[in-house]
């Protein structure tokens, strides 16, 4: 017997999109049957009826009460927690979200991982994940803490190759560094996930346009600039390369240098993959001079048309695998409140739009099918950091993380209806579709707008990346 069947909807499966019934047993999805097929078998139909039915969105770069520097202030302010976040996720039909367990003081890796599972536990409405993320100068003891971290289910790891802005000295993992780290990774079986700016250049920049005067946040461009990813990416892949097994997630790509060294990195066959946000998608350093520019920012800084033209060819089968957020829930005040280039708030609140903002622009506007679309929300995600094929898939066996996205009634995207921050960058965008339903293993969580989950839903999630994502571009 089945719990719920959903049926009349067009379902993007592993193998395609086509009609099908879905039958859910539990926390899983047990059978997938031609239209009509799963009706003896009992439990409560959903009509899906007109609807897209995907896997539950999966948003691999998100930050939840983060530390936010603050100008002039030595606290920092906190951004929102899962508890705000996961709640707008599953609104917009995302069903996992990966966040950071960040290494800092004396903490060891596995206390840094505690730590952040602590804090999250029965305070997150979606399943859960974390990168490690390591920084500064790291003690000879740190490779090893990883290599039992990747075992214990915790494979990706986060390291920076800039300091990112003056004030935030001690980010940055020195070369030597990170070449240890990938040498354990590919050993072990995990996956490196790289802030890849080149600092000399970054910090360069903010001494020269300081002394020209030029220290309005329009001109971030010029400091997180495309020859700074150009260098820092060749670099991290050069080091990849010389290491047998040893694979990189490149986070938030953000110019067309990015992308060109993605590409040729794949094409000799080093098992890379690139992600890039959908701010970086749709905006351009051009946007930094609208009214409250600073919206739009994240770091890296937003670049020009020529890049934003790339990024879109790369998300064809290309350098970019996923389309994440960035994740940075806070007030309007505090995105505002840093108006030079070096202290400007980065990340933005967008985790409830991107499913529906990258259907619009992917399917509607530019004719991609709608497998390409779950993979660069869902599949792609799941397959590179280790949750597949328990995420990402509409298959037997797999969670039932199920979205069900409308299009027959356009949405129109108003921060007030949200349930994220009180802004969006994205305020006024028409969207072609807009989920009518979600379900996190198996549980309805959200139906019609409401919400029907707890905080408790969310559950957190070990992972260990396939072979195949480690020995070649297999994603």
């Amino acid at each position: 017997m089945l719990d719920t069947i959903i049926t009349g909807g067009l379902a993007v499966l592993p193998s395609g999109a086509e009609p099908a019934d879905i039958g859910v047993a539990g926390e899983k999805i047990a059978a997938i049957g031609a239209p009509g097929s799963l009706a003896a078998l009992g439990g409560r139909v959903v009509d899906a009826s007109g609807q897209i039915v995907i896997p539950g969105g999966i948003d691999p770069h998100v930050h939840c009460r983060w530390p936010m520097p603050v100008p002039g202030q030595t606290q920092p302010n906190m951004t929102d927690g899962p508890d705000r976040v996961s709640q707008a996720a599953l609104h917009g039909g995302t069903t996992t979200i990966l966040d950071f367990a960040l290494v800092d003081g004396d903490n060891t890796v596995q206390q840094a991982i505690e730590r952040r599972q602590k804090e999250w536990a029965g305070d997150c409405y979606c399943d859960y994940a974390f990168h490690t993320m390591v920084q500064g100068k790291l003690d000879p003891s740190v490779p090893g803490q990883i290599a039992e971290a990747v075992q214990a289910g915790h494979p990706t790891v986060k390291m920076f190759t800039t300091d990112i802005t003056p004030s935030r000295k001690g980010r940055m993992v020195q070369f030597g560094d990170i070449w240890e780290v990938l040498k354990v990774l590919a050993k072990e079986g995990g996956l490196a996930a790289i802030h890849a700016e080149d600092n000399d250049i970054v910090m360069h920049m903010y001494e020269k346009l300081t002394r020209e005067g030029r220290t309005g946040f329009e001109n971030m461009a010029e400091v997180h600039n495309t020859l700074s990813e150009d260098l820092a990416f060749n670099r991290v892949i050069r080091l990849a390369a010389n290491i047998e097994g040893c694979a990189l997630y490149m986070l938030h790509t953000s110019a067309a240098t990015g992308v060109r060294a993605i590409a040729a990195a794949r094409a000799d066959g080093v098992p890379i993959y690139g992600e890039t946000l959908h701010q970086y998608l749709m905006y351009t350093a051009e946007d930094y001079k609208r009214p409250n520019g600073q919206i739009y920012h994240t770091y890296p800084s937003l670049k020009f048309a020529e890049d934003h033209a790339a990024l879109w060819a790369a998300t064809n089968h290309g350098a970019i695998q996923t389309v994440a957020t960035d994740e940075i829930c806070c007030p309007l005040k505090y995105k505002l409140q840093g108006r030079r280039i070096d202290d400007t708030t980065g990340g933005n609140a967008g985790v409830e739009p991107r499913v529906s903002l990258i259907y619009t622009e992917t399917v509607e506007k530019r004719g991609y099918d709608l497998t390409q679309f779950v993979g660069l929300i869902s599949t792609n995600a799941a397959k590179i950091t280790g949750l597949y094929p328990r995420k990402g898939a509409l298959a037997v066996g797999s969670d039932a993380d199920i979205v069900l996205l409308d299009t027959r009634r356009r949405h129109i995207v108003r921060a007030a209806e949200m349930h994220e921050a009180d802004y969006s960058p994205w305020e006024g965008r028409d969207l072609a579709c807009w989920p009518s339903l979600t379900m996190l293993r198996g549980k309805i969580v959200v139906e019609g707008g409401v919400l029907k989950g707890a905080p408790s839903d969310g559950a957190h999630l070990p992972r260990k990346v396939a072979d195949a994502v480690r020995s070649h571009p297999a994603v």
